[in-house]
């Protein structure tokens, strides 16, 4: 009866029997509408980089010519390979660790790596957001307390502080009042107990908004993904009322078409794409995995995106408007200081009669100085250096490419000093920053917890708890007064080597090691439809090729530039690159193998049976090998000798499944003992004889 119903009603069941994928619905959480989803993928992805990162690179790498090789780039890499995470973690409804062991057991370790890197990359990402939290606070005075230098009063005079007065006083309130850094990453200096209070904060933010999981961070997202936007665009057009904004925008868009060519110019835009979407990390699959299992995951692998690219042009086009507005600041005091020295030359060293005659010194435009500077220039060529007067020239302005903090902490607040309400610009601009970061930071979290949770059955809520408290621990390193070079060596070292490996390897592993052919069967069984069959070729031989090459490039960029670091020199008032001590070095190498060493070590252990296959969390989920015969009629003690119920056996698709109380390895064919129904609804399981299916994984139900 038993071989009649395997033939009749038998169902193959790959990649988990349907009833336990409906179990699995019930039980795992959800998200409470697809916007909320949408917008959680969408705070993840845009971060600080899109505001900082970007604008940086379009105008070191030619302008609007540096959009052509990303957006490629974009389609190439970024889309093919957002869309395999997206696919993966709704399909298989696992965190990464899950997802990965599920693919491959040997390949486990790729799930534990993108954990570490998540773990080491919220350790300094939130210290960035305490900063913003420092600089929010503070922007409520007016005017704002980075506006002009301090004085310094003794008994006899008062005077400028001298460190301000050779920088500037946005670059003194940063490395002085802010983080009250110290000379080199060896001198520690002790904690800053202002930053540790707003690492603090931004810590127990994260916690409390983290703390249920998506029904908790589901519902911030509405406010910390879209408020950015609101930002965004009231600074555009604020920035196109100011002076100069316009030089800004036109700088940014005049293309530099040689510059295009480079090979270094493709390789940092490829390095953007990866990181701007977040991929490696772990939250693209955790956030995928809440997903219901016929979402249309190509449609928000497309949409999210493209909504990423342009928040990155709508924020460089911000960021090179209020950088335009201040160039043409900073031209104007160039001008009005060096007139004066104009002035004090003329009858000594310079003739007055070089001077037009329409120039009114009491009010000289940029345009008269170049035009007088050129004339002096022409007749005393070689005594016009000893004259030490400055070029002015807006585009040597505005081409001082800053980045980063720099960007944000100095030289966007220097900016917004000069806007009318700058207290209220400077509120929205940290504002801004906080929830950027915050959207990031949920998905890099989620990227840590949700993998953990799926595989050792933790209660998330002491987790997160128990997570967010280490992380603060360990983050205080950060917050030293050396913390800004730790939290420099954490953003190139933990994250960049580490991350290419293992979206190389995710990207092997579903094309070569499950299968692209096979991939497509279940995207179409998950989507209703066949994906293009662009991203069969992509994902099995462009994205591999493409992640190999950006690979090489970035170790034979690590080997070509020594590990170094900008440290700020107080007596010079002014940064300079210093090399890392040896176990500065040491960190660094620590850094990038700690956060690669699960791969190989998993591998391993598979390899030599160290690890059980069904053992605890490290279980592969897999029940493609097994036939599951149902028993769906509730026997009683009266029916038992009543064999009609058998012959009511109901296959898997059509009837619910409870989960097994047990389940024994058979090494030989069923006896009948093995499928005794025993008066209660009960399940057996036919397993095919293992020793006739070589390396094939056992299932762990």
């Amino acid at each position: 009866m038993v071989g009649d119903v395997t033939q009749n009603k038998e169902k193959d069941v790959e990649g988990g029997s349907e009833e336990e994928e409906e179990e699995e619905e019930e039980e795992r959480p959800a998200w409470g509408s697809k916007l909320q989803y949408i917008l959680a993928q969408v705070g993840f992805s845009v971060g600080l980089g899109n505001v900082w990162r970007f604008p940086y690179l379009c105008q070191k790498n030619g302008g609007g010519a540096y959009l052509v090789p990303y957006l490629i780039l974009l389609i190439a890499i970024g889309i093919p390979l957002f869309f395999l995470e997206l696919a993966v973690g709704q399909r298989i409804r696992r965190g990464s660790i899950g997802v990965w062991n599920y693919i491959s057991p040997h390949l486990g370790g790729i799930g534990f790596a993108s954990c570490l890197v998540c773990f080491f990359v919220a350790l300094y990402y939130n210290v960035i957001i305490g900063w913003s939290l420092f600089y929010f606070s503070q922007s409520f005075q007016h005017p704002l307390p980075w506006h002009e230098c301090p004085l310094v009063k003794n008994k006899t005079n008062t005077y400028v502080e001298p460190e301000c007065e050779k920088s500037s006083a946005t670059t003194f309130y940063w490395y002085r009042v802010a983080l009250d850094i110290s000379d080199s990453i060896s001198e520690s200096g002790g904690l800053n107990w202002k930053m540790t209070l707003c690492l603090f904060v931004a810590w127990t933010m994260v916690c409390l908004a983290m703390i249920k999981g998506i029904q908790s961070s589901g519902k911030v997202m509405y406010f910390s993904s879209l408020f950015p936007y609101v930002v965004l665009i009231c600074f555009l057009a604020r920035a196109f009322l100011l002076k100069g904004s316009v030089d800004g925008i036109i700088h940014m868009f005049t293309p530099k078409l040689e510059i295009m060519l480079e090979p270094k110019v493709w390789r940092e835009a490829a390095t953007q794409v990866f990181f701007a979407l977040g991929l490696g990390f772990g939250g693209v699959i955790a956030f995928s995995s809440y997903n219901k299992r016929d979402n249309n995951c190509h449609f928000d692998a497309v949409l999210v995106s493209f909504i990423n690219f342009f928040t990155s042009v709508l924020a460089t086009l911000v960021v090179f408007a209020v950088l335009g507005f201040k160039a043409n600041v900073m031209i104007d005091k160039c001008v009005e200081m060096n007139t004066k020295k104009i002035i004090d030359f003329l009858g000594k060293e310079i003739n007055p009669s070089l001077i037009p005659h329409h120039i009114n010194f009491s009010h000289v435009s940029p345009e008269d100085y170049q035009q007088i500077t050129n004339i002096i220039r022409g007749v005393m060529e070689n005594d016009y250096p000893r004259l030490g007067l400055d070029n002015c020239d807006i585009k040597e302005e505005l081409n001082k490419a800053v980045q980063g903090t720099g960007l944000a902490f100095i030289a966007f607040t220097e900016a917004m000093t000069h806007f009318p309400a700058s207290p209220f610009w400077s509120v929205m601009f940290f504002l801004m920053l906080v929830n950027l970061g915050l959207g990031s930071m949920f998905g890099t979290i989620q990227g840590i917890l949700t993998p953990i949770v799926d595989t050792f059955k933790v209660r998330k809520e002491y987790l997160t708890v128990g997570c967010c408290v280490l992380a603060f621990c360990i983050g205080l390193i950060f917050v030293q007064r050396s913390g800004n070079y730790f939290v420099a060596m954490f953003d190139d070292y933990s994250a960049t080597l580490p991350l290419l490996i293992v979206v190389l390897l995710e990207n092997i592993a579903v094309a070569w090691v499950y299968g692209t052919d096979k991939f497509f069967e279940d995207l179409k069984d998950m989507l209703g439809f066949t994906p293009y069959r662009f991203y069969y070729y992509m994902w099995k031989f462009v994205t591999p090729v493409l992640l190999l090459g950006l690979l090489a490039a970035s170790i034979i960029q690590l080997g070509l530039s020594p590990p170094s670091y900008s440290a700020w020199n107080q007596q010079l008032a002014q940064e300079q690159s210093l090399s890392y001590p040896p176990w500065g070095l040491a960190v660094c190498i620590s850094l990038v193998v700690t956060a690669i060493l699960p791969v190989p070590v998993v591998f391993i252990l598979r390899c030599l049976n160290i690890i059980d296959e069904n053992a605890g969390g490290l279980s592969t989920v897999s029940y493609k090998k097994g036939r599951i015969i149902k028993d769906t009629a509730c026997r009683t003690r009266e029916d038992d000798e009543d064999d009609a119920s058998l012959l009511n056996t109901k296959s898997p698709s059509e009837a619910p499944s409870p989960m097994p109380a047990n389940y024994r390895k058979q090494s030989g064919p069923p006896s009948s003992a093995d499928i005794t129904l025993n008066g209660s609804c009960s399940t057996g399981y036919v397993m095919p004889n293992i020793t006739d299916i070589p390396d094939m994984p056992e299932s762990d139900l």
